[in-house]
């Protein structure tokens, strides 16, 4: 039963599956729709709360049910190490609700990623940041498990969608682009904006660079190709977060 149910989440758009602790902490968190929290005989989750977060224990302790250590083991492709698995409905956002949702802060456009573990790491930074979206295109889910467990669940923190198509709207489109303007002190980052990145090797296509109104480069040591997408993500947020601050 509880392996058909978790095997089938995974196909299924209206559901996620959380692996491991800290996903499912910051799912709780986050007030997330946990439907079920399942966890091994031979998890520690009294010392995990206890250690790391002893304010869910309460939701953690009322929800978790114990499966012997055969069904456990069959419920997620690689077993996490922590001992505890969950199932959570995905919050319902299109992608022009997600652009309305927070005015005053940047949206983050990931365009066109196809690793998983950066998705889910630029998810991590930008919910840090208080950034008002994350928005993807491409084929590969935000919300895959792989993704969950990069962003160790905050998917939960700020909406977070896919899209075919950038819905117009009247946010400031900012391309980050190699031959862009040098981020400085004085460069522009406006809140009501939407910052582009694209994959590390190809970079942003032609009609986003076409669409943007500006285009912001990182500055780096020469001969140095890239940032990680997450490293780059988190340079431009924390800049613009600093801004607010002075």
């Amino acid at each position: 039963m509880y392996i058909d149910r978790f095997r089938g989440a995974r196909q299924d758009p209206q559901l996620v599956v959380l692996e491991g602790f800290h996903t499912i902490k910051h799912a709780i968190r986050f007030k997330a729709e946990l439907l079920e929290i399942l966890g091994s005989p031979e998890t520690d989750i009294e010392h995990l709360i206890a250690s790391h977060a002893p304010d869910i224990g309460e939701v953690l302790a009322n929800k978790l049910q114990l499966v012997s250590l055969d069904t456990f083991n069959k419920l997620s492709p690689i077993t996490p190490p922590t001992g505890v698995i969950a199932l959570a409905r995905r919050p319902r956002i299109t992608p022009n609700q997600l652009l309305n949702h927070r005015p005053y802060a940047p949206v983050i456009l990931l365009e066109n990623l196809r690793n998983l573990l950066n998705i889910g790491a630029a998810i991590r930074v930008a919910a840090a940041a208080e950034a008002g979206g994350v928005l993807t295109t491409g084929t590969q889910d935000p919300w895959h498990p792989a993704a969950a467990i990069a962003a160790a669940g905050l998917q939960f923190a700020l909406p977070v969608t896919r899209t075919d198509t950038v819905p117009v709207s009247n946010r400031v489109m900012i391309a980050i682009d190699p031959q862009g303007q040098p981020l400085g002190l004085n460069t522009a980052l406006p809140s009501n904006s939407i910052i582009a990145f694209g994959a590390e090797r190809v970079g942003l296509s032609e009609n986003i660079l076409k669409k943007a109104d500006y285009h912001i480069s990182i500055p780096m040591k020469p001969g140095v190709s890239s940032l990680n997408l997450a490293t780059a993500v988190s340079v431009i947020l924390y800049a613009w977060r600093l801004r607010l601050d002075r």
